[in-house]
């Protein structure tokens, strides 16, 4: 097998939860240019549906699943489970790409003034919940099956800000008072720090079973954010502008493929350079 051949996932099975998302489109895209199979998990309907046309539109030839469930849920995660296995017999990868994600260009209940002093404890309960427990819940159910079948990929999307804190100046506006000021939430970073440990967790405790696991940190995707914000943030990036909403999935698959086969545990920063200053 040469390089090039060792990229190619065809026929692999897939899960991506928060699969109907911006970023999960974009990994069910490199999934299919694989020749893979995404499973898109989400808690919406419509935008399942939504997802799917769009990706067959692009892929014809392609295959694409949805699944709307609640990746919190273990009971249902473990039903998934045996409802994929009995079709397609495996389960060979696993993005936990799902979290309440504060965005600027959106209108995300999270991005608003509320301060680190009284960030609502059932507000962070939440959060943790999706971004971190579930993708605990779907490591254990999918990683479980893909340790019986020795072999298999588990990629946690973390953010530059796991590795960083946010700056918060390039979401402040002028005459606003300081309590009026939106802030990136506190779950934010430590559901992004946490994602990191535990991908070296899974990766030293499957290690064994043929199960690799690691660690996405991407920066910020350009999608029509405001002139004020692009030129705070650009600023602070050596190559001086956000990524382009192509510019992962070159990375995603790379990780999903043989092309890794020698990498578990890793942190794989893809972010124009931000966090080297």
């Amino acid at each position: 097998m040469n390089t090039i051949d060792k990229f190619e996932i065809k026929g692999r099975v897939i899960i991506i939860t928060g699969g109907a998302g911006f970023l999960g489109k974009k990994h069910a895209e490199a999934i299919l240019d694989g020749g893979g199979i995404p499973v898109l998990i989400d808690i919406s309907n419509e935008s399942l549906d939504r997802a799917k046309e769009e990706l067959l539109k692009e892929y014809p030839e392609g295959i694409v699943e949805i699944y709307k469930a609640d990746i919190k849920d273990r009971h249902a995660m473990e039903q998934l489970a045996v409802e994929i296995c009995g079709k397609y017999s495996h389960i060979d990868g696993l993005i936990n790409n799902a979290a309440n994600n504060p965005k600027v260009e959106g209108d995300a209940k999270n991005m608003k003034n509320i301060r680190f002093e009284d960030f609502p404890i059932e507000m962070w309960m939440d959060d943790i919940s999706v971004g971190l427990t579930g993708a605990l819940v779907c490591s254990q159910v999918f990683g479980s099956v893909m340790a019986k079948q020795k072999k298999g990929v588990i990629l946690n999307i973390s953010s530059d800000l796991g590795i960083i804190a946010p700056d918060q100046r390039i979401y402040q506006k002028d005459g606003l008072k300081e309590e009026e000021q939106m802030v990136k939430p506190v779950t934010y970073s430590v559901i992004k720090h946490g994602i990191l440990g535990l991908t070296k967790y899974i990766a030293t405790y499957w290690a064994q079973k043929g199960v690799r696991a690691n660690s996405l940190c991407p920066a910020g995707v350009f999608n029509n954010q405001n002139d004020d914000f692009l030129d705070k943030l650009s600023n602070l990036i050596p190559m001086g502008r956000m990524a382009d909403s192509d510019e992962y999935k070159g990375t995603i698959l790379y990780l999903l493929s043989d092309a890794s086969s020698y990498m578990t545990g890793a942190t794989v920063i893809v972010d124009g350079g931000r966090t080297c200053w």
